[in-house]
């Protein structure tokens, strides 16, 4: 033991790091994850984006026009473009700036006076071939594929990378433009669906691969077609999206809480008759959602189901959609219930993101629990409304055999960090906790409902949504929090049943952990206990102590430490 005590504090920080199973994070990451001196001064206000995208060679030109507000003074402004691609200038108030590369970052040197509370626009034209997605959407990038007719079809799906993998501007999840422009040219007989509403489509509204040398309107070359898409809120930049394909087209509209909700939708041209089918559960998926979480974010912006060559992505108001017209999750029920499989896995989660990441947007990588826990959980609560309340339930509990518990669910601040990915089932089972340890349905909705209204359109953390959450429930939820999010362990119940009495204790705990939960003290006859880390016993009849078990709608372990530890169920997961 000693000598490796000694080995290991001779080690340098980041070696010390790894021998001990830590995660090590570089330069890159802090400029990538934190808000630098270079960022901070300044606020995005709009992004006026023109992107050419090229199948042919996997290319793309273009420029981003950043509308920002100064807070404070500042001479060096950090933008953010991933490597391999290449500013080919900078430009502010028709003056060239010179800039210098850090890795994925320019830090641009700024000539005239930024003056706190005044508006400003810099534009970056830009070229090169971005970064190819090998596994979309999970390792993030372009993916240039072809349709079952061998015709070019490409989409971007970049969370986690970020967006500045395929264009410039600040890449930062704690700030939002207020509206964006999202124009692309692509080869005629492709159509690019975005996020917003569509503004114009034409053969010369687009870009050239270079600026005008005599400043006028890009214009588009011939064979090419641009659709111009407007966004008028704030949208995550991650879920800025190309999706270019040879799209049939079909809408609807939804008469919703806050009136009637445009439904576009774009299937592949030879899909059109069978998107019409699935897409039919976007009605019912809405009017579950708004029932639980309040109006659809995006009334102004419409909601878009496009269909991609990748499963599947939340990009605000133009849900990506890639998984095959089938229930299910490709056609499989990750929670084995049979629940699973009477609706659409990609369209009830990555809508559920409208409201749980892209309206309530996490600040840091770190929290994005936010996002997964909470749209994991409305799986279930879709389930619920079409199935019935033991269904819902029952679909969340099952998705428990997935859980790893690897590492805490919250990941490391400042270094674009994302924790462990029982983000999105063990999370959910958090909530499905919490909402028995509220035991009141009607304020459980009034909670989740209240989160949407109270952080609508915002970004933000951890803490925030803990603290709205015990403070609407009217409960001390922080040991909770604690437990399932910054730990791996599961609250193990023990427990002893010596005739009618009953003794028990909270085991595997962060300190201070007293969570009440339900048992069963006889058939069909639930109470509560409330348990601490000292043994203590309840007050209730035990009519059949064999009858004695744990309400399963709390994630934790139960034990009988009277049984034999070889006994197989001396250990018994309520899972």
């Amino acid at each position: 033991m000693w000598p490796l005590l000694l080995l290991l504090c001779a080690l340098p920080l980041t070696l010390r790091a790894q021998a001990v199973g830590q995660p090590v994070f570089t330069h890159a990451d802090t400029i990538r994850g934190s808000n630098t001196p270079q960022r901070s001064w300044w606020d995005a206000s709009f992004y006026d984006l023109h992107v050419k995208v090229n199948p042919a060679d996997s290319s793309i030109t273009g420029y981003n026009a950043i509308t920002y507000r100064v807070i404070k003074p500042a001479r060096e402004m950090q933008i953010d473009l991933q490597m391999p691609l290449v500013v080919d200038s900078i430009v502010q108030d028709g003056l060239e700036l010179s800039a210098r590369r850090d890795g994925n970052a320019f830090y641009v040197t700024m000539i005239a006076p930024q003056r706190e509370g005044t508006k400003k626009t810099i534009s970056v034209y830009y070229h090169g071939k971005p970064t190819v997605a090998t596994r979309a959407p999970w390792d993030g990038g372009f993916v240039w594929a072809t349709d079952s007719l061998a015709r070019n079809w490409v989409a971007t799906a970049n969370e986690g990378l970020g967006a500045s993998v395929w264009w410039p501007n600040k890449d930062l999840l704690s700030d939002e433009p207020d509206s964006q422009r999202v124009e692309i040219t692509v080869p005629e007989g492709l159509i690019d669906v975005s996020n917003g509403r569509l503004r114009g489509t034409g053969l010369e509204s687009g870009i050239l691969d270079t600026k005008p040398a005599d400043g006028s309107t890009p214009r588009a070359s011939p064979g090419w077609r641009t659709d111009d898409w407007f966004v008028s809120n704030p949208i995550n930049n991650y879920d800025v999206a190309v999706n270019a394909g040879h799209y049939a087209h079909f809408s609807d509209v939804y008469q919703g809480e806050k009136g009637k909700l445009t439904l576009d939708f774009y299937p592949l041209d030879y899909h059109l008759d069978t998107a019409r089918k699935q897409f039919s559960q976007v009605k019912p998926m809405l009017q579950c959602f708004e029932s639980w979480f309040g109006p659809y974010p995006w009334y102004e912006d419409g909601y878009k189901l496009v269909e991609t060559p990748h499963l599947g992505m939340e990009h605000q108001s133009a849900v990506a959609y890639g998984n095959h017209y089938k229930n299910g999750y490709l056609g499989r029920d990750r929670s084995a219930t049979g629940h699973g499989l009477q609706w659409d896995f990609i369209i009830i989660h990555e809508s559920a993101h409208e409201w749980w990441g892209n309206s309530i947007t996490m600040k840091d990588q770190a929290d994005m629990w936010i996002h997964e826990s909470f749209a994991t959980y409305a799986e279930g609560l879709y389930t619920e409304c079409q199935q019935g309340k033991k269904a819902g339930a029952e679909y969340t509990i099952g998705q428990r055999k997935l859980i790893r518990n690897d590492k805490p669910i919250i990941g490391a601040y400042g270094v674009n960090d994302e924790g462990s990915g029982d983000m999105y089932d063990k999370g959910a089972n958090m909530l499905l906790t919490i909402r028995e340890l509220v035991d009141d349905d009607a304020r459980w909705r009034g909670i989740l409902r209240g989160l949407n209204k109270t952080f609508w359109h915002q970004t933000v953390t951890t803490k925030q949504i803990e603290n709205y959450i015990s403070r609407q429930s009217g409960l001390n939820l922080s040991k909770v929090f604690d437990q399932y999010l910054r730990t791996t362990k599961i609250p193990t119940l023990e427990y002893k049943l010596e005739g009618q009495k009953l003794s028990f204790r909270w085991t595997s705990v962060v300190p201070g952990f007293a969570m009440p939960i339900k048992v069963t003290t006889s058939t069909d006859r639930l109470g509560w206990i409330r348990p601490t880390e000292r043994w203590k016993s309840g007050a209730l009849k035990l009519d059949r102590p064999e009858d004695f078990r744990v309400d399963e709608n709390f994630y934790v372990n139960a034990k009988d430490v009277l049984k034999p530890a070889a006994d197989s169920t001396t250990a018994r997961k309520v899972q």
